[in-house]
């Protein structure tokens, strides 16, 4: 095994191994550019060679690998073989082996998932201690003997790294990824995940990862149909942007589920309105899917007359009868709206060349799109075509279609909340968020939207049943990875099961796994934050912390200034976490003192963030300003409040004047 100096050595050798990488990588674009053979395939390498460039470029400066593992004698085809493992794959020639093994190879697992007590056939587990990009230290755990030198847990490079400041966006954890996390991480694609995650678990960079390891094992496949991450909210993309990128995935599509429902560009509406409390809930219950089917499809009608087509000197006919059937068969048959509709067509079509063609008529392409031509009246009239904006504007618009949709479904005070006042035009109509997921729906009733080879959706406890059906259709031909803690529930249609949301999500089968090990989160916040649990109307096993620092203080005091001062002396970022309508006197109260402050999506040292954006954030220092406020802005205000205070991964400082939830008196000083 390598001392110091030496590891210092292989280190820099590694970092000259990959500047030769990007280099070739960077000349092969031009070879490929200038490469034989047919266009297809020009393009198809250029973009490859284009793309590797690319990523291995993006690794920068960082450390070239994280941490070693070497296999006994008597570990079968490993058997004293001793390999470094990093972010990427690095080589210095072709044929020769590896420098350093990417993170998610399969031999990487075992540097994962050995234990003192099921070493896996290692004999030695090496961490590397880094500043920067020097390498200072490194720790040994010899796995294989009687007596380990560390016990699980223990590694003190590991423990150093969790408790590290947090500053800038979320870093991936490749080096600290436990095993519990690492079972997650390497699922196959296959298989449909649920992770309940308490806080400070990791469950977010466990989907993160999970994503760069199906690229690795599944890139074909995957990138024909695509990766697709789903957060709550910009700032929460903002602050998770930078892991893919840091493990060689920059081709994954991020985005939030509005965002995704009403794209730019996208031309389907405008948002111009804001529904009240009662009709966002109505809208985004899952009894709106039946209303809108049955709103689209009783514009089918039987057919009350045949079909006549002339042609030159004959009449082709298809009867009344025959039509029936054609378009009775296409509804049974068809698994979308407009499709059935193009079947009634063809259907029609195909009659009439039946007949032509016994007739002794060659039936040309220019005689069947004249065919076609020709039916498609008599098919509108039983079977018309339709836009989603339309068939939208009339079931919220024309109060007789919704009652008659609605029937037995919504109560007539629950028709009222949704229903216009009057009729209005797709184009003109003052449409809301909410309304995006009903378009959503229709669109895809009437013809079949793109699906992704798998999808990581994270804080899914708050997806309404709408929501989750738009998510399910983009992945039906794949997995899901869903990320969530129902505990931290805050919308009106949080789920209160993962039962009920999974089926929502059309994974019912998905395997369920609870993270219940805080690694980011201090013993002294997850032991307040726990006291929460028992109020909330979830059943969620309690957190426990893997840290023993942090500090947590509960002070009577309105004054922000100096709480944020205190804080600005120790490392890592701070947050100022207050009830939504607090921010803006918060905000000029510090710019007034000199602080300077950043919005939850900004890049600095303070932030003020609303309580209403403070889920999947983190911040060394968080100070939670009026938790009784918190918690009276909204019917879920309990569990934004467990939110709010589990924000902090070092330091909790909460302000209050008026008195603390009851739940969270135990802690009154």
């Amino acid at each position: 095994m390598r001392g110091l100096t030496e590891e210092q050595q292989y280190a820099e050798e590694c970092r000259e191994a990959l500047r030769r990488m990007v280099s070739g990588a960077r000349e092969n674009v031009v070879v490929g550019e200038d490469t034989w053979g047919d266009r297809y395939t020009a393009e198809r390498l250029g973009f490859y060679l284009k793309t590797l460039a690319r990523d291995l470029a993006e690794e920068g400066d960082s450390p070239p690998y994280f941490g070693l593992i070497r296999y006994g004698g008597e570990a079968g085809e490993h058997g004293g073989q001793t390999y470094y493992l990093g972010r990427r794959h690095i080589s210095d020639a072709i044929g020769r082996p590896p420098m350093v093994i990417d993170w998610r190879a399969p031999v990487s697992a075992t540097f994962y998932r050995a234990s003192p007590t099921g070493p896996r056939g290692l004999a030695t587990r090496r961490r590397f201690g880094w500043s920067g990009n020097t390498l200072t230290s490194f720790e040994d755990e010899q796995l294989g003997s009687a007596r380990p030198e560390l016990s699980e847990f223990g590694s003190e490079l590991v423990r150093r790294e969790i408790e590290r400041a947090r500053v800038g966006p979320m870093r991936d954890i490749v080096a600290t990824i436990q095993p519990e996390q690492d079972e997650v991480v390497r699922t196959e694609l296959e298989v449909s995940v649920c992770v309940q995650g308490a806080p400070g678990t990791g469950k977010t960079a466990v989907g993160l990862h999970r994503a760069a390891y199906l690229l690795y094992a599944h890139r074909g496949r995957l990138q024909r149909n695509g990766v697709l991450v789903l957060g709550p909210n910009r700032a929460f993309l903002h602050y998770i942007s930078a892991v893919l990128p840091t493990l060689g995935e920059v081709d994954v599509n991020q985005t939030t589920v509005e965002e995704m429902l009403t794209a730019p560009g996208s031309g389907r509406f405008v948002v111009r309105a804001t529904d009240s409390d009662a009709a966002a809930v109505v809208k985004h219950d899952v009894r709106m899917a039946e209303i809108i089917r049955r709103a689209l499809y009783e514009r089918i009608s039987r057919p009350e007359q045949a079909i006549v087509v002339p042609d030159s000197s004959y009449k082709w006919r298809v009867t009344e009868h025959e039509f029936a059937e054609m378009v009775a068969d296409a509804r049974a048959e068809a698994t979308a709206y407009l499709i059935g509709r193009e079947r009634v067509i063809a259907r029609v079509v195909a009659s009439l060349q039946r007949q032509a063609e016994a007739r002794g008529q060659n039936c040309n392409g220019v005689w069947l799109r004249k065919m076609a031509r020709a039916a498609t009246p008599a098919v509108d009239a039983v079977w018309p075509a339709v836009k989603a904006e339309e068939i939208l504007a009339e079931i919220l618009g024309e109060r007789d279609l919704l009652s008659r949709a609605a029937d037995g479904l919504l109560s007539s005070e629950e028709q009222d909340a949704i229903a216009w006042p009057r009729p209005a035009k797709a184009k003109t109509a003052r449409w809301t968020v909410a309304d995006a997921v009903l378009l959503d729906e229709v669109s895809a009733l009437l013809e079949r939207g793109e699906t992704y080879g798998h999808v990581i959706v994270d804080e899914a406890q708050d997806l309404s049943p709408m929501q989750c059906r738009a998510i399910a259709r983009r992945s039906e031909h794949g997995s899901i990875t869903v990320l969530g803690d129902l505990a931290q529930g805050t919308t009106p249609w949080a789920a209160h099961t993962w039962t009920e949301q999974l089926t929502h999500l059309g994974k019912p089968d998905a395997e369920l796994v609870a993270l219940t090990t805080g690694y980011r989160v201090p013993a002294s916040v997850v032991e307040l934050a726990n006291r929460l649990l028992t109020a909330l109307p979830v059943e969620v096993p309690q957190t426990r912390s893997f840290r023993t620092d942090g500090q947590l203080t509960i002070t009577l005091s309105s004054d922000i200034e100096a709480a944020v001062r205190r804080a600005l002396p120790h490392e890592g970022s701070i947050g100022v976490i207050a009830a939504d309508h607090r921010i803006p006197d918060l905000t000029d109260a510090l710019k007034a003192a000199g602080i300077e402050t950043v919005t939850p999506d900004g890049d600095g040292r303070v932030a003020v963030v609303p309580a209403g954006l403070a889920k999947g954030l983190e911040y060394d220092h968080v100070i939670a300003v009026e938790p009784a406020e918190i918690v009276e802005a909204e019917p879920q205000g309990l569990n934004r409040l467990y939110v709010t205070l589990t924000r902090a991964v070092s330091r909790l400082d909460v302000l209050h004047t008026r008195p603390l939830p009851k739940e969270l008196a135990p802690a009154q000083h």
